[in-house]
């Protein structure tokens, strides 16, 4: 499984536990649409995964301060993931770093932006701010 994948599922995992839905109250034969009004019936809309909610409530749950807003490395932290140089070469080289893979600070604010848009483009709602 790929780091980035593991912080998605981290991430998106905590949305399914906070958010289990309540069991559908059973509808009564005569009740049900039939005919062209059963096919016009709509469909619940997908809703995105409130990133920085999940990350917050998190954050509170700990006892040390992590800066999981700019911190690639607290991000990690936060997640339970292994925040090792070598893991987060690993993320660099998943999303296309092209600089060097030395753990600079260079690379350590690619990695965290990079890991926001791409929670973005996965269904996470993120603030502008975390991915600029």
């Amino acid at each position: 499984m790929s780091i980035f994948s593991k912080i998605k599922d981290a991430i998106f995992g905590k949305k399914a536990e906070a958010a289990t839905p309540a069991p559908a109250a059973p509808v009564a034969p005569a009740e049900v649409p039939a005919g062209p009004a059963a096919a016009a019936a709509p469909t619940a809309p997908i809703s995105e995964v409130d990133v920085e909610a999940i990350l917050a409530a998190e954050a509170a749950k700990v006892t040390q301060p992590l800066n999981w807003r700019t911190s690639i490395v607290d991000l990690m932290k936060l997640l339970d993931i292994d925040s090792s140089l070598a893991n987060r070469k690993e993320l660099a080289q998943e999303l296309g770093y092209t600089g060097e893979l030395n753990g600079s600070a260079e690379m350590n604010i690619w990695l965290h932006k990079a890991v926001m848009r791409e929670l973005a483009a996965n269904g996470g709602k993120v603030p502008a701010d975390l991915t600029d």
